[in-house]
């Protein structure tokens, strides 16, 4: 059964994702929560695959309620927190690309596959949440100088409900399946989404701000849910764009260079080059061997390497390796290492 929503999906069946199941990078020590980025310690698990399809279903779920209340109700903080659960929901969006064109296999003109496509489709998801912010900022400040009344307010209020209750079950569902596969971007993401239900409960009042007699309540609660819209936007665009122009994280660097450090027979490590095509991380080094041992064990050298490498970063690809007999600046042979 989980094989054919992951199909239908276009994730691909559970043997083509189980190959990918691995565990969180290990000593990642710092997450944030981004739209349109997804970590590859969720996006490499059967759970973590399953945890986002449910999540973007829900608050799918949760925003088309808004969005129905927002056409009646004529309120700009109820606008701008659809929104902002569009964009939660949108998220699985470059998962679900990425998974479906990750089947196609690499071309003579495409020698890496498609994982890039992922990075447009996050590129996409921020865009469109930008300019729908601004849509929503705008609205806001026309009601603050243009008064309209907003009707309903009982409605009003039970889709501010809804938007909590809709992510707060995205919550303990994310924070649940995160720690059964030890996934601390997913657990991170959990508690966003906790976060984010107060921004729902912000609408509720709005709500009885504007019942009270304040009629501004409600424009001034859109401009405050804008801005935290907008401030998403700036940390997400952010790290699209880091990934589009081959950026990754320090500590995948680093954690790179550990592992090379801790392979018998290398003395030392220089250059660690590593760059994402989706969810999958392609990276290069060079190492300098033992002077006393022969060239003959760079090969076996090489695949230690591998090893280690392998068990820091699960979401490791391919490893070029290029071995220095001697030193850094010695030229040595090319020796790729292609990660299944």
């Amino acid at each position: 059964m989980m094989a054919r929503i992951l199909d239908w999906f276009g994730f691909g069946s559970r043997a083509e994702v189980d190959q990918h199941h691995a565990s969180y990078v290990h000593g990642h020590d710092h997450q944030t929560h981004t739209h349109g980025v997804v970590d590859p310690s969720i996006a490499t698990t059967t759970k973590g695959i399953w945890a986002i399809k449910w999540s973007f279903l829900i608050l799918a779920a949760t925003a088309a309620l808004q969005l129905f209340v927002v056409f009646f109700s004529d309120s700009v903080a109820l606008l701008a927190d659809t929104i902002h659960n569009i964009g939660d929901a949108g998220t699985a969006i470059p998962l679900w690309i990425a998974f479906a064109l990750a089947r196609k296999r690499p071309t003579e003109t495409f020698t890496y596959g498609y994982g890039r496509v992922e990075d447009f489709a996050g590129l996409a998801i921020v865009l469109i949440i930008f300019f729908s912010a601004l849509v929503a900022g705008y609205e806001a400040i026309d009601r603050l100088f243009h008064p309209r009344p907003v009707v309903h307010l009982g409605w009003l209020a039970a889709a501010g409900v809804i938007g909590f209750l809709g992510n707060e079950a995205v919550a303990a569902f994310r924070i649940s399946v995160g720690r059964q596969i030890n996934s601390a971007a997913l657990v991170a993401d959990g508690y966003h989404a906790r976060t984010d239900g107060l921004t729902s409960l912000a609408v509720v009042l709005g709500a009885v701000g504007v019942w009270a007699g304040f009629a501004l309540a409600d424009p001034i609660i859109g401009l405050i849910i804008t801005a935290v819209i907008l401030g998403i936007v700036w940390q997400s665009g952010k790290a699209v764009l880091t990934r589009m122009l081959d950026g990754v994280e320090p500590h995948i660097v680093r954690e790179l260079r550990h592992a090379a450090e801790h392979a018998p027979g290398v003395a030392d490590v220089g250059a660690v080059r590593a760059r994402w095509l989706g969810h999958r991380l392609y990276a290069e080094m060079s190492v300098a061997l033992d002077p006393a041992l022969p060239l003959a064990s760079a090969s076996k050298i090489v695949a230690q390497v591998q090893e280690h490498a392998r068990s820091h970063v699960p979401a490791l690809a391919t490893l070029t390796v290029e071995v220095l007999p001697e030193a850094r600046e010695v030229t040595g042979r090319l020796a790729e290492v292609e990660i299944d």
